[in-house]
């Protein structure tokens, strides 16, 4: 049986600057399922972001439903897991470097760390990393 995949629809105002913050963090973009209102950030070969115009982006959405403003209301926590601490503030610290800014404050319990950012439309991203094996 072959993996799921999760494609993961974001609104943005922007579709140029919100494209250039993802490759800036290290991400590819598939050009099969981009176009000028669309781009499609390939985080994993079974994660993908894809990144539409708030035109195209309200053609996929209930009728009558608007679409969210994220740097107003949050209505999604997106969360990646990273292999270490020191990977996900490597990831937290570049998107603040090329764009992104603060979330909230990091998060340290020991077994777990987490870091946090906005992207430009203002989706809020978690990095986090578990040690398993104290868990156990």
């Amino acid at each position: 049986m072959a993996p799921q995949m999760i494609f993961v629809n974001l609104p943005v105002k922007d579709l140029a600057t919100s494209r250039a913050f993802y490759e800036k963090l290290g991400y590819t973009i598939n050009p099969q399922f981009s176009d000028d209102s669309t781009a499609c950030v390939v985080i994993s070969d079974t994660i993908f972001v894809m990144l539409l115009t708030e035109e195209k982006f309200g053609t996929f959405t209930a009728p009558g439903k608007r679409v969210a403003d994220a740097s107003a209301a949050t209505q999604v926590l997106l969360t990646l897991n990273a292999e270490s601490r020191e990977k996900a503030d490597e990831l937290a610290d570049r998107a603040l470097e090329v764009g992104g800014s603060p979330a909230k404050e990091p998060m340290d319990m020991g077994f777990m760390y987490g870091r946090s950012f906005a992207d430009p439309d203002g989706h809020h991203w978690e990095v986090f990393w578990m040690d398993v094996a104290a868990q156990g």
